[in-house]
């Protein structure tokens, strides 16, 4: 779709699209979402000052999403080769900031030294290399700085996903708050619907040992979606 396009798909959103124009455009493909209940008081000591847990009926989720980053770059500008592409593993929780619904990460992981160090830099986010591999039917991730590991075997079940209150909840967030130094950044983003559909996790071994009382080899929802275009505006620091 072009950005025109994905720019009339707006009546999913909790929220309007961002005035002015998106500054940068990427492909969340072939993602993988894996989702834990948690009580909100496990989640509070991971928050910097000035953000709020959000939840859903008393309680609160923590997510790891494992997914191929694609075709991300600079609006009007060609994608730059060999950091526009890698994979990435996000660990999230779900938050309100500047009256918005929104996702707060945890911890971000991508499969390309390159691609880390430069979106780092730019866009603030707390990204590090780990090692990762991915085929059809699995996903690796090793980190020996962190010991840090995750692997997947899965299959496709090819049936649509028929979306609950807590489906929506989880995966339509067009906001990102993260804390930088003494500050905290805004990003807004904008996509279609997540297009859902569920697999069958034939194998989970996972290892966070900072987050390991909030993630575990059993995870209480799964969802898969082929991927989305992602329109991102500039970040905005804001003073809380």
């Amino acid at each position: 779709m072009k950005a025109n396009e994905i720019l009339n798909h707006t009546k999913h959103r909790p929220f309007e699209v961002p005035s002015g124009s998106w500054k940068f455009y990427q492909e969340w493909n072939k993602a993988i979402f894996l989702h834990w209940e948690v009580t909100p008081e496990q989640i509070i000591p991971f928050l910097p000052k000035g953000v709020l847990v959000d939840t859903i009926n008393g309680k609160t989720w923590v997510s790891l999403v494992a997914f191929n980053m694609n075709n991300i770059g600079v609006r009007s500008l060609p994608k730059v080769p060999h950091i526009s592409d890698f994979h990435e593993i996000n660990i999230r929780v779900y938050i309100t900031c500047n009256g918005k619904p929104s996702v707060y990460f945890l911890s971000m992981e991508g499969g390309k030294r390159s691609s880390c160090k430069v979106l780092k830099a730019m866009s603030k986010f707390p990204y590090y290399y780990s090692k990762m591999n991915r085929t059809d039917f699995s996903f690796t991730s090793k980190n020996k700085n962190y010991n840090n590991s995750f692997y997947t075997e899965y299959s496709f079940d090819n049936k649509q996903i028929i979306k609950d209150e807590t489906d929506i909840w989880l995966t339509e967030r067009y906001a990102v708050f993260q804390d930088y130094k003494n500050h905290i950044i805004e990003y807004d983003v904008h996509h279609v619907e997540w297009p859902m559909e569920s697999i069958s996790i034939k194998k989970l071994e996972l290892d966070y040992p900072k987050f390991n009382r909030l993630i575990n080899n059993k995870p209480d929802r799964i969802h898969y979606s082929k991927g989305v275009q992602v329109l991102t505006w500039d970040k905005r620091k804001l003073t809380l």
